[in-house]
């Protein structure tokens, strides 16, 4: 899972609730400490067994580009409530509450799009289905269909243990040693618990199905006009690094290798993971406004 290295929100960073005609969704919203919102908002989505904290080391940096900022739980993870429903949780289904919840954040405007790991996969749903239209999508450490090797062992168990186990037994079975062993904090090790255990079951289980079984959408995605940018860690040990870069090249999008970075960018390289992402935003905000004045 993904190990946000601290837990105080920096400043311009603070708990938020988006309301959609489908449910609330917890968030953390960052805005710029000094300055004004003058460019497009983001909207940051996180992976299987992760939540909003994952982006807080980057959320202050990201907002300080003169931008609004949202990282956001979805449906049954984390601070947001979940359905009894599995059918809540197919990739389709979260991704079209990212469009509504894009659709709130944009206000008019168009959002660049984030999606980490399980939430790549996630976000691409909005991004192929049409339903909005945004400013710039990223791929932060996915990959084009179903994860594959040693994370795809652990999305078994998970998908299998806890409908039989329940949380509390998975954590102390599996997360709790991971942890332990990986030398983390008390603090976070408290957190990434409360985490855990308050993810709705039938969620977590679902959602480690489809980050099994989902299929590739890469030619889908190539023929959608946005921006697209496949960022990822030199050593990632979720979808293979030159699977990441094969699938870059097919989409014809900007690929960026993190330097000392594994599986969660944001966490273990945040400032050049910020530095790149807000170059990408940047130049996909330009090229968007070029565009439409060449037309004119």
């Amino acid at each position: 899972m993904s190990t946000p290295r601290f837990l105080d929100l920096p400043p311009g960073v603070a708990p938020h609730k988006i309301e959609t005609s489908q449910g609330t969704f917890a968030a953390l919203e960052a805005l710029p400490v000094s300055g004004v919102v003058e460019r497009w908002p983001a909207l940051l989505v996180p992976g299987l067994t992760g939540s909003k904290e994952d982006f807080i080391a980057v959320l202050m940096t990201l907002a300080q580009s003169g931008r609004r900022v949202l990282a956001v739980d979805l449906r049954g993870q984390y601070e947001t409530p979940g359905s009894d429903d599995p059918a809540a949780y197919t990739c389709a289904a979260l991704g079209a509450d990212i469009d509504l919840l894009a659709q709130v954040v944009g206000d008019g405007e168009p959002v660049h799009l984030v999606g980490h790991s399980f939430g790549g996969l996630v976000a691409r749903e909005a991004a192929i289905d049409g339903r909005t239209k945004f400013a710039s999508f990223t791929l932060m450490s996915s990959g084009p269909a179903g994860i594959i090797g040693k994370r795809a062992t652990n999305g078994r168990k998970i998908m299998e243990e806890v409908p039989e186990l329940g949380l509390e037994e998975v954590w102390h079975r599996r997360f709790e040693p991971e942890a332990l062993s990986a030398g983390v904090s008390d603090e976070i090790v408290a957190f990434l618990r409360k985490r855990l255990l308050t993810n709705h079951p039938t969620g977590l289980s679902c959602m480690a199905e489809q980050v099994l079984s989902m299929h590739d959408r890469t030619e889908e995605l190539r023929q959608v006009e946005v921006p697209t940018l496949v960022l990822f860690g030199e050593h990632d040990d979720g979808w293979p690094t030159d699977v990441q870069s094969e699938m870059a090249a097919t989409l014809g999008a900007e690929c960026v290798v993190v330097p000392g970075a594994v599986h969660s960018p944001a966490v273990e390289a945040p400032e050049t993971t910020a530095a790149a992402l807000i170059r990408f935003w940047n130049a996909a905000e330009k090229h968007f406004l070029d565009t439409r004045s060449n037309a004119m």
